[in-house]
């Protein structure tokens, strides 16, 4: 299982702050929801635990979702990120 946390994905955060994908790839305030809306899309299988906090902002409860992948945690987040832009186009 790999886990996704928004900040994973988001452009506003720089890479130290918590952002693990390409400017190319990040999208504007990801949400849970929206994570877990393309983890469905992609027809992947998943757990939602909606209430954690991501460590680097504990004060935060964005939830995360744990993913069957067989791939790289990386190459999960760039299909999870370019399917969110995808269903916001």
């Amino acid at each position: 299982m790999i886990t996704i946390w928004p900040q994973y994905l988001d452009k506003d955060l720089s890479l130290n702050q918590g952002r693990k994908v390409a400017m190319k790839y990040a999208v504007s305030e990801p949400t849970i929801t929206d994570v877990e809306r393309a983890v469905k899309r992609l027809g992947l299988k998943y757990s939602l635990q909606k209430e954690v906090a991501y460590p680097g902002q504990w004060y935060k409860k964005s939830g995360r979702i744990l993913v069957e992948w067989d791939g790289t945690k990386l190459e999960l987040i760039r299909e999870v990120s370019l399917k969110i832009k995808e269903i916001r186009n």
